[in-house]
C-alpha cells in the first residue's frame, strides 16, 4: 500500500506514499487547517487553500526528522489537510444560519457533523468518475494552484538545508506577528480592530477603513493582485459610491454607525443581485463539461478499474455506489429531523442529490480555470438557494420548516462544492507528481472525516465566545447571513430588498460585460463577477488590507514572466501561510481562554493612545509583509 512508481521515469521507483508519518501528520493538519479556516471565513467572508501550506509544512517536517521521505508523502499529507480547510468553507458559509434564523441556540454537535462528513464524502465521490473528464481529457483548464502545488512540492525535494531553514523561519515570524497582533487587540486591547472615518456632508455619509489584521494583508498576497483588485472595487462600489448616493446621513447618531446600517440593511443586497447572476453564469459556463462527465460516470459504471495500474485507478464503482447511498439515507434522516414531515424531507433530499452532483462539475471546472482559492463556492450556493425556496415555495411550504429544509439544501451544496473543488485540484497535482488517486481520495476522505468532528465544537467554541458571536462585528459571517435572510425571505417570513437586489443584477450584467471585453481583447486582467460581488457584501475594512497584500506580491513578482511568479513569490507564500495560521489560531486559542473564564486584560489605555498605537502597528505589519515577501532571487 505504501509503494508507486514514477510517471516521469522510464524505470519504475518505488516510492513511499501512504505510511505511518504520512496518517498521523495528514490527520493533524485537516484538523488544525479546519479549524482555523473556520474563524478565518467568518471574519474574512473567503477561505484560502491550505494545499500550499500544508505541502510546505509536510516537506519541511520530512525533510528535518526523516531522511527517506519522498514527495509523494508530503502530496499526500497536502491532500489530506487540505480536505479539511474545504469542509471548513462549507460548513461556515451556511450551518450559522441556523443559529441566526433562531433554530438553533448552539450548533447541535451531531447535526453539523453528519451534515460536514455527508456533504464532503458526496463532494468527493461525485468528483470521481469526473476525474477523467476534468483533469486527463482537459487541456483547456490551467489549474492555477494544482500546478503551483506541485510546484512547490518539487521545489522542497530539491532544496538544500539552508533554504528549508529559510523556508521554517520564514513560516515562524508569519505565524508570530499573526498570533502578536490578535493577542495584543484582543486579549490586552493595545490595538483597535479596525482603523477607520467617517463623516456626513449634505446629508450624506462618506466611509474609509481597513480592519488590523496581518491575516487580511496575507489573504491578499495568496490570491494576488488580479482578485485583490476586484474585491477592493466591489467594496469601494458598496461602501464609496452607493452609501453616499443614499444620503440620509442626519439620521443616525454617527456616521460610522449610519455608514454600518445603510450597508446591512440595503447595500449589500447590491452584492447578492450581482452574487446571483455570477452564479448562473458559472453554471452555463460549464454546460458542456456537465454533459461529458454524465456521460464518463456511466461509462465508469458499466466497467470496473481493479485491474488498471495504480496511476490510472480510482476507488471502486461499487463503493462509490454504496458509500452515496448511505450519504443520501443519511441525509433523508437528518431532513426528516429538522422538518418532521415526510414528503418535504423527500422533496429536500432530492433536490440536495441532484444539485450537489451538478454543483460537482461546475466547481471541478471552476477551480481548473480560477483555482481552489476564487473558486466561487458562494454563488454556487446562493443558486442552489434560489432552486431550493423556489421549489419548496411551488409545494406551499412556508415557515420555520421552509427556512430549516433550504438551508440543509444549501449546506450540503455548499459542501460538495467546496469539497469536489479542492478534490479537482489535488487530483491535477497528484497526477503532475505521479501520485496514485485511489490513495489520494483514500486520504480526502479521511481528512474530510475526522474535520467534520471538529466544526460544532469550534462553530460553538467561537459564537459564545467571542464578543457578539457570530454574526457580531468580528465574525459576520456574511455568507450565512445572507443565506438566513434569502431564506427568510422565501418562507414568508422577512421582507428582501428586491429593488436592491435588482440593482445588483444589473451591476453584474455590466461586469459581465466589461470581462467579456477583456477576455475577447487578451487582456492578462479579468474582471470576474463573484470576487467584486463578495466585496459588495463584505464590510470594507476587510477589502482594503487585501488589496495591500495583492500590491506587495503584484510589485515583488512585477517585470517577471508569469510563470515564475509562483517561484518569485515562495517565500511570500510561506510568510502568509504562517500570519494566517497564527492569527486564526489564536483567536481559536483566546475563545478557548474566555470559554475558561479568563478574561479580556485590558490595559485600560486612552483612545487616544490605542489609536497611535494601531497606526504604529499597521506600519509596521505592512514593513513586515515587505521585507519577509522579497524573493531571495529571480
Amino acid at each position: 500500500m505504501t509503494d508507486t512508481t514514477s510517471a516521469t521515469s522510464a524505470t519504475p521507483i518505488p516510492r513511499k506514499e501512504i505510511t505511518l508519518r504520512v496518517v498521523v501528520l495528514g490527520l493533524l493538519l485537516a484538523v488544525v487547517m479546519g479549524a482555523a479556516n473556520v474563524y478565518v471565513g467568518l471574519r474574512a467572508g473567503m477561505t484560502v487553500s491550505a494545499s500550499i501550506p500544508a505541502a510546505v509544512m509536510a516537506m519541511l517536517l520530512f525533510k528535518m526528522l526523516f531522511k527517506d521521505s519522498s514527495i509523494l508523502e508530503a502530496n499526500q499529507v497536502q491532500t489530506c489537510a487540505s480536505a479539511g480547510e474545504s469542509l471548513a468553507a462549507g460548513i461556515i458559509f451556511t450551518m450559522p444560519a441556523m443559529v441566526l434564523i433562531g433554530f438553533w441556540d448552539s450548533f447541535d454537535f451531531w447535526s453539523v457533523t453528519i451534515i460536514a462528513l455527508t456533504g464532503g464524502l458526496l463532494g468527493i465521490l461525485f468528483m470521481i468518475p469526473m476525474r477523467k473528464v476534468f483533469i486527463l481529457n482537459n487541456t483547456e483548464l490551467a489549474y492555477p494552484e494544482g500546478v503551483a502545488c506541485a510546484a512547490v512540492l518539487r521545489a522542497g525535494e530539491e532544496a538544500g538545508e539552508e533554504e528549508q531553514t529559510g523556508a521554517a523561519k520564514n513560516l515562524l515570524f508569519g505565524g508570530m506577528l499573526g498570533a502578536g497582533v490578535a493577542l495584543g487587540a484582543k486579549l490586552f486591547g493595545v490595538f483597535t480592530a479596525t482603523l477607520e472615518a467617517a463623516t456626513v456632508l449634505s446629508s450624506r455619509i462618506f466611509y474609509f477603513g481597513g480592519d488590523l489584521s496581518p491575516m487580511l494583508i496575507a489573504i491578499g498576497f495568496i490570491v494576488r493582485l488580479n482578485v485583490a483588485i476586484l474585491i477592493f472595487t466591489g467594496g469601494a462600489i458598496s461602501w464609496i459610491v452607493a452609501i453616499p448616493l443614499l444620503g440620509t446621513g442626519d439620521q443616525f447618531p454617527s456616521a460610522i454607525d449610519g455608514a454600518y446600517e445603510l450597508w446591512s440593511t440595503q447595500i449589500r443586497y447590491v452584492g447578492v443581485g450581482a452574487m446571483v447572476l455570477g452564479g448562473f453564469a458559472s453554471l452555463y459556463s460549464v454546460r458542456y463539461g456537465l454533459v461529458a462527465a454524465i456521460s464518463e460516470l456511466r461509462n465508469n459504471l458499466s466497467s470496473g478499474n481493479l485491474m488498471k495500474p495504480d496511476l490510472e485507478r480510482d476507488i471502486p464503482s461499487w463503493a462509490i455506489i454504496t458509500l452515496t447511498i448511505g450519504c443520501v439515507c443519511v441525509l433523508a434522516y437528518v431532513n426528516y429531523r429538522f422538518t418532521s414531515g415526510i414528503g418535504i424531507t423527500l422533496l429536500a433530499t432530492t433536490v440536495m442529490l441532484v444539485m450537489g452532483f451538478f454543483f460537482t462539475a461546475v466547481a471541478s471546472y471552476i477551480v481548473g480555470l480560477v483555482g481552489n482559492s476564487n473558486s466561487p463556492v458562494s454563488g454556487m450556493t446562493i443558486t442552489a438557494v434560489l432552486v431550493a425556496g423556489g421549489m419548496l415555495w411551488l409545494f406551499n411550504y412556508s415557515g420555520m420548516e421552509a427556512m430549516v429544509a433550504t438551508l440543509g439544501i444549501a449546506a450540503i451544496v455548499c459542501c460538495v462544492a467546496a469539497t469536489s473543488g479542492d478534490v479537482c485540484n489535488d487530483l491535477k497535482t497528484g497526477a503532475m507528481l505521479g501520485a496514485a488517486p485511489f490513495r489520494q481520495q483514500i486520504m480526502q476522505i479521511a481528512g474530510v472525516f475526522v474535520a467534520a468532528f471538529v466544526m460544532s465544537p469550534v462553530l460553538n467554541l467561537l459564537h459564545n465566545n467571542i464578543e457578539g458571536g457570530i454574526g457580531g462585528r468580528e465574525l459576520s459571517a456574511p455568507q450565512a447571513s445572507l443565506f438566513a435572510s434569502l431564506a427568510r425571505g422565501f418562507s414568508g417570513e422577512g421582507q428582501l430588498p428586491w429593488d436592491m437586489i435588482g440593482y445588483g443584477v444589473l451591476v453584474g450584467i455590466v461586469i459581465l460585460i466589461i470581462d467579456w471585453y477583456l477576455k475577447s481583447t487578451g487582456k492578462k486582467f479579468r474582471a470576474h463577477l463573484m470576487p467584486i460581488a463578495v466585496g459588495m457584501y463584505l464590510p470594507f475594512g476587510l477589502a482594503a488590507p487585501i488589496l495591500i497584500g495583492g500590491l506587495i506580491a503584484h510589485f515583488h513578482s512585477k517585470g517577471t514572466p508569469e510563470a515564475s511568479h509562483d517561484k518569485i513569490l515562495h517565500r511570500g507564500i510561506l510568510f502568509s501561510s504562517g500570519v494566517i495560521a497564527g492569527e486564526a489560531l489564536m483567536s481559536v486559542g483566546l475563545a478557548c481562554l474566555t470559554a475558561l473564564g479568563v478574561q479580556s486584560l485590558d490595559l485600560g489605555l486612552s483612545s487616544g493612545l490605542v489609536t497611535t498605537l494601531s497606526i504604529a502597528a499597521a506600519v509596521f505589519i505592512v514593513w513586515m509583509f515587505h521585507r519577509f515577501t522579497q524573493p531571495t532571487n529571480r
